[in-house]
């Protein structure tokens, strides 16, 4: 038996390094190399929170792009939308056209959902506009507003030489609209000195009043309030005004016009360009995208001679 378990000293030497060798082994296998496996998913970890993080700011950057190219919105009343601001707001030509439309009908529009009805607009666009869209306090507030015309106006009517009678007995005869100074205006109740003064000063900048209906042209005049006025006060003398001619009009004097913009203005020049010389102001109309409800308004500045 001690034969078979006696080894020498190098036999000895050879066995202890072969069991240090399986021990280290051991050792790395349960210790060192799931340090470096938890290292590499911590790594990976740490490479999608940064991919993350660059994707949000590159989602940053497109919002803010994307805010910068959209013009600042102010509130407005849908019903007066001009051709230049709906441009700014998306809107294409025959949306506008159709709101223009619904607009020389003598309509309004009272609501959100009326105004896309009318144009046609995407839910997306209209989500985007619709909370800046100003409407009338009598259409916001009708009871309120209500209560309140319904006292004052209860004893006022209209006699059939166009005239207003008050208690049946007092007869006020209309006057000229375009004589009415700011102080005749605040008497009527709803107008105040601002909104007495841009009335007088769009009046100023039309050269006077042509047509009753472009007092509901004045910003923020509500159609009720308006029509107020024109129970006294109604166009009696026919204003002034020097036209333009349209073959030798300079783009500044075109561009002054109260219904030509600018976009307007340049397809006038690029059409007096191409034919040479305009030789009916009708020609206008052959115009892409011109304004026809318009025309009546623009011959009013305008003539070709």
């Amino acid at each position: 038996m001690k034969s078979h378990f006696w080894f020498n000293k190098s036999q000895r030497n050879g066995i202890f390094f072969l069991a240090l060798i399986i021990i280290t082994l051991q050792l790395i296998y349960f210790f060192v190399i799931p340090k470096f496996e938890n290292n590499d998913s911590i790594d990976t970890m740490e490479t999608i929170q940064i991919q993350n993080k660059i994707d949000s700011i590159k989602k940053i950057k497109i919002v803010e792009k994307e805010n910068k190219s959209f013009p600042k919105i102010y509130p407005f009343n849908p019903s007066y939308l001009t051709d230049s601001k709906g441009y700014q707001l998306g809107l294409n030509t025959d949306e506008i056209d159709r709101l223009l439309t619904h607009r020389a009908a003598g309509k309004f529009v009272n609501s959100a959902k009326q105004f896309q009805e009318i144009t046609k607009i995407s839910d997306s666009l209209l989500a985007v506009i619709a909370p800046y869209f100003k409407f009338p306090d009598w259409i916001t507030n009708p009871k309120k507003n209500s209560n309140k015309w319904n006292k004052k106006e209860s004893n006022t009517l209209i006699t059939t030489d166009n005239s207003i009678a008050k208690d049946k007995n007092e007869a006020i005869v209309i006057s000229d609209l375009n004589s009415v100074t700011a102080e005749d205006l605040r008497t009527i109740n709803g107008i105040g000195e601002k909104l007495a003064k841009r009335i007088i000063d769009y009046r100023k900048k039309l050269s006077g009043f042509s047509f009753n209906t472009q007092l509901y042209e004045v910003y923020y005049l509500d159609k009720e309030i308006a029509d107020k006025v024109l129970l006294r006060y109604k166009v009696l003398s026919k204003p002034s005004i020097t036209k333009i001619n349209v073959n030798t009009a300079t783009f500044k004097e075109v561009l002054s016009i109260v219904y030509i913009d600018y976009e307007l203005t340049k397809k006038i020049f690029e059409y007096r360009d191409e034919v040479a010389e305009i030789q009916l102001l009708k020609e206008l109309k052959k115009i892409p995208d011109f304004p026809k409800d318009k025309f009546d308004r623009i011959a009013l500045y305008l003539e070709a001679r």
